[in-house]
C-alpha cells in the first residue's frame, strides 16, 4: 500500500515537471525571445518603410541643383527564402551566382528572420522586369528609395555626396539608422542631414505566402506618413559656378566668391572636381574608387582644406594693422633700392621702386615697405619684448579669420596657420629670435598658411570697412527662409574704418596700372592684390584676390592657381571674368585681348611627383606586362605560321636556300 502512494507522488511530480517545463518554454517562446513572433507575423503582416523624398537643393536664383530619382533595393528574409530558379533570378538582376551567394551569407549573418537588403539601387525599368516575376521568389520582395541627380553636373564639392551607412554610424544614430539607409557623407548634404533626411514613414500590408500584398493591416490604422525633407536655397549662383569650373578646368586649385553685404558664398570652386552623378546608382563603387586613386586629390575641397602662403595678397591686412597700432601713416614713405636688409641679410623685391607711400607701396607690391612695417610693428615695445608685440601682431591678424575657422556650414573646414611666439620659441630660444628672424611674415611668406576662404574673406572685410559675415553656402532653409542667427552677425576685425581708404587706394591702383592690370573691367572699379605664393615643390602658386565695385562692392574673390607662376597671369584675368559674369552676366571684350576660352582650354596640371617605391612597382608591372604580351604575340605567331604551313604547298629547295638569305623579322627572333 505504501508503495503504491509513493508511485503515486512520483508520477504526480514528473507531470507537475513536464507542466513546469512546457510552461517555461511556452514563457520564451512568447515573451523572451522574439524570433517565431517574427517569423509567424511576416508570414502575414509585412512592414514596408517609407523612404521620404530627400529635401532639394537650389542655388539663389532657384535653379535646382540636386534633385530625387525614384530607385528599387530588394529586399530579402532569408527564413522564408525557398526553391526557385537561382540562375534565372541571378540574370534579372545582373548578378552572378558567386555574388549571389555573398549576399544570401552576408543576409543571414545579420537576420534570419529580419529584412536586409540583397541588391541595391535598381533603376525604374530593371525594377519593372523583376517585379512581373517576383511570385517566383519567395522571400524576396521590393523597397522604394529615393536617389540623387545632379542636372548641371557641378558644385560637386560644395554639395558633397550620399553614401550607405557604416556600423559606426548607426550605433551612432541610437537605431535611427539601419543597413541599408543612406546618409549624407560630404559637403552640404552632411552639414544639413538631419533636415534633408525629413521623416520615414510605415506601411504595414497583409500578405499571402507567395509574398503578394493583399490589402492593407487594420486599414492602415498603424501607418504613418512619410514626411519629405526641407529645402535648402543655396547662396551659390551657378552662373558663376559653372564658369569658374569650366576657366579652372586642367588645373588644381580654388575660386571662392563672397558677398561682402551678407558673406554668403558665391562660387565655391574646387579643382579639379568630378561630376557628382558618378557617385549615384549602381556604379558608385567603382566610380568611387577610381576618384579616390587620382592622383589631383577631386575629393580634396581646396576652399576650405588647401593651405596656401598668401604672398603678397597679404600685405594690405599688414597695413592696415600698422595703421591702427600708429606705426605708420599713409603720408609716410620709404625709399625701395631693390632690397632690404632684415639683420645681416637681404631681402629682395619686386623692382626698385624709389620713394613710395602706402597706396603705392601696394600698388608696386613693394617687399621693402612692409618688411619696415613689420620690423616697426614688432619693436613698437622694445627688441626685447618681441614675444609680446609678435603675440599682438597675431592677436590681430586672427580677428581677420586668418589662423582660426570661419565657421562656414561645410564639414572639415581648416583654420590655416598663424605660429605662435612659443613655436618660434621652441626654434630659436625664448630670446633668440627678432623681427628680421620672421621677416617673411611680413609679405605672406614663411609659416603663415590660409585656405581660400580665408583669402576671400579678408576681401570682403576690406570691402566692408572693418567687418564681415561668417561666410556660408545655405541663405534659406524651407519656406520660411530661415537663417542661421550667427550668420547675421557682424564680426569687427578691430580696425577703424578711417584707414581703409588708403589702402583700397593702393588695391584700385594694382588693377588700374599695376601688376593686376591684365584683370581690368571696362567700365567696372575693381580693387584688388596679386600674389606670388612660393612652391618649395615647383612653380609657384599663381593668386589674385579682389572686390568690385569700389563703391558699393557686390563681391569678393579669391582664386589660386597652383604651379602657375606669378599672380597676374593666371588668378587676376580668371577673377576678372567671373567678377564681371557676377556683375553684369556677360563677358567683355578686354583691351589687353585676353579672352575666357584660351584659360579654359590651357592645361596647368603639375607634373605628379612618383615615390621611388612606387617607381619600382610601376616598372615591375611594366615588365610583367611587356612579358606577358611577347608570350601572347609569340604563340599568336606560331599558330599563324602553322595556319601558313598547313595551306600552302611545300617550298622547293631553291626556295627555301633563299628564304633562308633573307633577314630575319623581329619578332622571329
Amino acid at each position: 500500500m505504501n508503495s503504491f502512494f509513493e508511485r503515486r507522488y512520483v508520477v504526480a511530480g514528473i507531470f507537475i515537471t513536464f507542466v513546469l517545463i512546457l510552461l517555461a518554454r511556452l514563457f520564451y517562446i512568447q515573451v523572451v525571445d522574439d524570433r517565431y513572433f517574427l517569423y509567424a507575423s511576416q508570414n502575414v503582416v509585412r512592414k514596408f518603410v517609407k523612404y521620404p523624398a530627400r529635401g532639394p537643393i537650389l542655388d539663389r536664383n532657384g535653379t535646382i541643383m540636386v534633385q530625387n530619382q525614384p530607385i528599387y533595393d530588394i529586399v530579402v528574409i532569408p527564413k522564408q527564402v525557398k526553391p526557385f530558379d537561382t540562375v534565372e533570378f541571378c540574370k534579372l538582376l545582373g548578378i552572378d551566382k558567386e555574388g549571389y551567394d555573398k549576399r544570401m551569407i552576408k543576409a543571414r549573418k545579420y537576420s534570419p528572420y529580419r529584412a536586409s537588403v540583397f541588391e541595391k539601387q535598381l533603376s525604374a525599368q530593371l525594377y519593372a522586369s523583376f517585379q512581373e516575376r517576383l511570385s517566383e521568389f519567395p522571400g524576396f520582395f521590393p523597397q522604394q528609395r529615393i536617389i540623387r541627380t545632379y542636372p548641371d553636373s557641378a558644385a560637386a564639392q560644395f554639395l558633397g555626396y550620399i553614401g550607405e551607412v557604416t556600423d559606426p554610424i548607426i550605433k551612432r544614430s541610437g537605431g535611427y539608422y539601419a543597413p541599408g539607409d543612406y546618409i549624407g557623407i560630404t559637403g552640404v548634404e552632411r552639414s544639413y542631414e538631419t533636415l534633408l533626411r525629413g521623416t520615414r514613414g510605415v506601411e504595414r500590408s497583409m500578405v499571402d505566402s507567395r509574398n503578394v500584398v493583399k490589402g492593407k493591416y487594420a486599414n492602415g490604422a498603424y501607418d504613418t506618413v512619410a514626411a519629405a525633407g526641407e529645402r535648402l536655397v543655396s547662396s551659390l549662383d551657378m552662373r558663376i559656378q559653372k564658369l569658374g569650373e569650366a576657366l579652372m578646368k586642367n588645373k588644381v586649385g580654388s575660386i571662392v566668391a563672397i558677398e561682402p553685404s551678407t558673406g554668403e558664398i558665391l562660387a565655391f570652386v574646387s579643382s579639379p572636381t568630378y561630376d557628382p552623378n558618378l557617385l549615384v546608382g549602381r556604379e558608385r563603387g567603382n566610380n568611387a574608387a577610381k576618384l579616390y586613386k587620382d592622383p589631383y586629390k577631386p575629393f580634396f575641397t581646396r576652399p576650405v582644406q588647401a593651405y596656401y602662403p598668401p604672398g603678397s595678397s597679404f600685405k594690405p591686412l599688414s597695413a592696415l594693422i600698422g595703421l591702427q597700432e600708429g606705426i605708420i601713416k599713409p603720408t609716410d614713405t620709404y625709399n625701395c633700392i631693390g632690397y632690404y636688409m632684415a639683420g645681416n641679410h637681404r631681402v629682395k623685391c619686386t623692382h626698385v621702386h624709389g620713394t613710395v607711400n602706402l597706396a603705392g607701396a601696394i600698388a608696386g607690391s613693394c617687399n621693402g615697405y612692409f618688411n619696415m612695417v613689420f620690423a616697426k610693428v614688432l619693436n613698437a615695445r622694445g627688441g626685447k619684448n618681441t614675444d609680446a608685440s609678435y603675440t599682438n601682431w597675431k592677436a590681430n591678424v586672427n580677428k581677420f579669420g586668418f589662423g582660426v575657422r570661419l565657421g562656414v556650414d561645410i564639414p572639415s573646414e581648416g583654420r590655416g596657420l598663424v605660429p605662435t611666439a612659443q613655436y618660434y620659441d621652441k626654434i630659436y630660444h625664448r630670446g633668440g629670435w627678432r623681427s628680421t628672424t620672421v621677416a617673411s611674415l611680413a609679405i605672406g611668406q614663411g609659416e603663415l598658411l590660409a585656405t581660400p576662404l580665408q583669402l576671400a574673406n579678408i576681401e570682403a572685410t576690406i570691402a566692408n570697412h572693418g567687418f564681415y559675415y561668417k561666410p556660408h553656402l545655405i541663405k534659406a532653409i524651407g519656406d520660411k527662409q530661415v537663417i542661421k542667427h550667427e550668420y547675421t552677425v557682424k564680426n569687427y576685425v578691430g580696425i577703424d574704418a578711417q584707414y581703409f581708404e588708403p589702402v583700397i587706394n593702393g588695391m584700385q591702383s594694382v588693377v588700374d596700372y599695376g601688376t593686376g592690370q591684365g584683370s581690368k573691367i571696362p567700365g567696372i572699379i575693381m580693387c584688388g592684390k596679386t600674389g606670388t605664393a612660393q612652391n618649395p615643390h615647383g612653380k609657384n602658386h599663381s593668386l589674385f584676390v579682389a572686390f568690385a565695385p569700389r563703391d558699393n562692392p557686390k563681391i569678393a574673390i579669391a582664386v589660386v592657381v597652383e604651379n602657375s607662376g606669378d599672380g597676374g597671369t593666371w588668378a587676376a584675368p580668371i577673377a576678372s571674368f567671373i567678377v564681371e559674369k557676377y556683375l553684369r552676366d556677360t563677358i567683355t571684350k578686354r583691351e589687353s585681348g585676353i579672352y575666357p576660352e584660351y584659360y579654359m582650354e590651357k592645361n596647368l596640371l603639375p607634373d605628379i611627383i612618383v615615390k621611388p617605391a612606387d617607381k619600382a612597382k610601376i616598372k615591375a608591372d611594366s615588365i610583367k606586362k611587356a612579358t606577358a604580351d611577347s608570350v601572347k604575340k609569340a604563340a599568336a605567331d606560331s599558330v599563324k605560321k602553322l595556319k601558313s604551313a598547313q595551306n600552302k604547298p611545300e617550298k622547293k629547295a631553291g626556295d627555301a636556300k633563299v628564304t633562308a638569305m633573307l633577314p630575319k623579322r623581329k619578332d622571329d627572333e
